[in-house]
């Protein structure tokens, strides 16, 4: 198991809370312009055609995308906080081995080390 001393741990857990932080402000800003672009298109209707349509559309789905992805990151810092609390941040979920440092460095929510991150992207 990997150690750290009590400042590493308070420091981690800051960094990760603010970009937690972070990350749900981004999220709910980029749901709320979602919103209002939305209402924008729908009150703008008013006579497109079929091409007009579906650029909105995918334009909206292009949004709806950004705004899971914010999510799906939320989550990650989420979960990385969990595993700190109960001491396996760190710690490949695949391996057990620990997660290099300067991997955590970069990707403080990672789960996996690289080599098994890579068998499942292989997959």
């Amino acid at each position: 198991m990997q150690t750290r001393s009590a400042q590493e741990e308070t420091e981690l857990r800051e960094a990760l809370n603010e970009r937690l932080e972070e990350l749900r402000e981004e999220h709910r800003r980029v749901v709320l312009e979602m919103e209002t672009l939305q209402r924008e298109r729908l009150a703008d209707s008013a006579g497109d055609d079929q091409g007009d349509s579906g650029s909105k559309t995918i334009e909206h789905e292009q949004e709806i995308t950004v705004a899971n992805t914010i999510a799906e990151k939320v989550y990650q810092v989420e979960r990385a906080l969990d595993r700190l609390d109960v001491g396996d941040w760190g710690i490949c979920e695949r391996c057990g081995k620990p997660i290099p440092a300067a991997r955590l460095a970069v990707f403080p929510s990672a789960t996996q080390c690289v080599a098994c991150k890579q068998l499942d992207e292989r997959r």
